[in-house]
């Protein structure tokens, strides 16, 4: 697979499309890096996987919240010898909790979807983690039952604090003081208890000045009286300081301890808010899993472009199993090009795992490479025309196509003398058909219709269009020749018969002749 091919294609869109559908970051970052498979057990495996979301999603359970983002950010931190904060603990035991109730879950839905319940035995809950992060922490603070030594410093902490504010409130009913003091309360600056003083009146207070207030009228000052206490009340915070700190290093390591098993349970919550998102996406669509091959047989069966909103006219499509090139004809507008980007985006989608919304009988063959080419790939950069850029494109995939590739080219030949572009068209659509490829092309051109009538592997196909109504039904009619309708819609048009007639002439009998 290339980006070229993606791009055209759309594939970045309809992930697009599915990624409101998952709950977390994480599980939105495994989706933009989902990339079509093309290993046949793996596309089997992801298209059961999404089943299996669908099948639960479809019983009135309710599914447990899948978010690991902010988890996963926090266990890649724990590999640097990070110390874990407070609250960082708090998500890591409700994640933990997280995973308990949904390896429950997961695990009980067995015979609805296996494949789910299996990956559930990887997930780890560590349910003694947990119950002692709670123990240890609550409301994103250390408790101070935490450890007994951080219980005796807190409650020294609380008698010491008691003793300065007492001395501070002594100091506020001084009469000596009162004329000094600025405002009657005791104000907690810089981790220091201070009293409001007047600043002219800062050197008559014995203490110290702890910070000014913004307009410089007001000292902030802890009276000597408190000094002893205050640093009392210093060491004291440090020690805490320092408890807290073991704490928080003790219950990190506890979690580092279990890094790779905690990594895995991320990763899994991750890929399982990606399971349950295409999920979603299939029941919004009402999708199905279509039946795989590795034959190139391709068969749609009332299948809607995955980008399609409104009334859109379901495809039914087939190719691979008699003929492995198809060549589709008839008007401008009349749907070609979205049956090669049906086509191509739904095979796509298929190898990524998800569904399609198409009908029962629907199936897709797993190819190794895909290639298009779709609409103007001029280059101004290269000075390219229209037609070299297509012959440069057309040139690269015939290097490296094989049996196993499918092929999409919209208007294959043209943007150059018409008999020069339909013989070329031709020779190249026959190379690529002794490569073994599944080719899927649209052309105006009539040597390309014969050609296709006539040699084994080709069919032609048209699309449907209402000649009264000289409108378009985006129908594929397969084993048909369509043509552009040009004589037709001249007629509709007024254009005068004798002209028309002659122009007929000119179509069957070639321009020489009929002069």
């Amino acid at each position: 697979m290339n980006q070229k091919t993606f791009e055209k294609l759309q594939y970045p869109e309809l992930i697009a499309k599915v990624k409101p559908y998952c709950m977390s970051k994480l599980g939105q970052q495994y989706l933009e890096q989902l990339l079509p498979a093309t290993d046949p057990v793996t596309v089997q495996r992801r298209l059961d996987e999404t089943s299996n979301a669908k099948a639960i999603l479809t019983t009135p359970q309710k599914v447990p919240a899948l978010i690991a983002t902010d988890v996963a950010a926090i266990v890649e931190m724990l590999t640097d010898g990070y110390i874990l904060k407070p609250e960082e603990l708090t998500k890591i035991s409700i994640f933990l909790k997280d995973v308990r109730i949904i390896q429950n879950f997961m695990m009980a839905q067995q015979y609805i979807a296996p494949i789910l319940a299996d990956y559930a035995a990887d997930l780890q809950p560590f349910r003694t983690i947990e119950t002692e992060i709670e123990r240890v922490i609550k409301n994103k603070r250390i408790e101070d039952d935490a450890s007994k030594a951080l219980q005796q410093t807190r409650q020294q902490i609380k008698a010491t604090t008691q003793k300065i504010k007492e001395r501070l409130r002594q100091f506020l009913a001084s009469k000596q003081q009162r004329n000094y003091i600025q405002e009657f309360v005791i104000t907690l600056k810089h981790d220091h208890y201070t009293i409001p003083i007047k600043a002219s009146y800062k050197h008559q207070v014995a203490g110290e000045v702890i910070a000014l207030s913004s307009k410089g009228q007001t000292a902030f000052m802890s009276p000597s009286s408190i000094q002893k206490l205050s640093d009392v009340l210093i060491d004291l915070k440090a020690t805490e300081s320092a408890i807290e700190y073991q704490i928080l290093a003790t219950l990190s390591g506890l979690v580092a301890e279990k890094i790779a098993p905690m990594t895995v349970n991320v990763q899994l919550i991750g890929q399982y808010d990606l399971i349950f998102a295409k999920a979603k996406y299939s029941q919004a669509i009402d999708g199905i899993a279509p039946k795989l091959n590795t034959q190139g047989q391709i068969r749609l069966v009332d299948c809607r472009h995955p980008l399609l909103t409104g009334t859109v006219v379901p495809l039914k499509f087939e190719i691979g199993q008699t003929y492995r090139s198809l060549m589709i004809t008839g008007p401008n507008a009349g749907g070609k090009t979205i049956v090669l980007k049906t086509v191509g985006l739904v095979t796509l989608a298929t190898m990524a795992g998800l569904h399609i919304a198409a009908a029962a009988g629907t199936e897709i063959a797993i190819f190794e490479q895909i290639f298009v080419d779709l609409g103007d790939n001029q280059s101004l950069e290269n000075a390219l025309s229209t037609f070299s850029a297509h012959m440069q494109n057309l040139s690269q995939i015939l290097q490296t196509a094989q049996s196993k590739t499918l092929l999409l080219f919209d208007e294959i030949g043209s943007g150059t003398e018409p008999n020069e572009g339909a013989a070329l068209a031709i020779a190249l659509l026959e190379a690529f058909y002794q490569k073994g490829c599944t080719t899927v092309a649209t052309t105006h051109y009539g040597e390309i219709k014969r050609f296709s009538e006539t040699h084994p592997g080709f069919i032609n196909a048209a699309m449907q269009f209402d000649n009264q109504t000289l409108q378009p039904k985006y129908q594929l009619l397969i084993g048909q020749a369509g043509d552009s309708n040009a004589l037709w819609i001249a007629r509709r048009m007024k254009i005068p018969e004798a002209i028309i007639t002659k122009a007929a002439a000119y179509m069957t009998q070639g321009m020489t002749e009929s002069h």
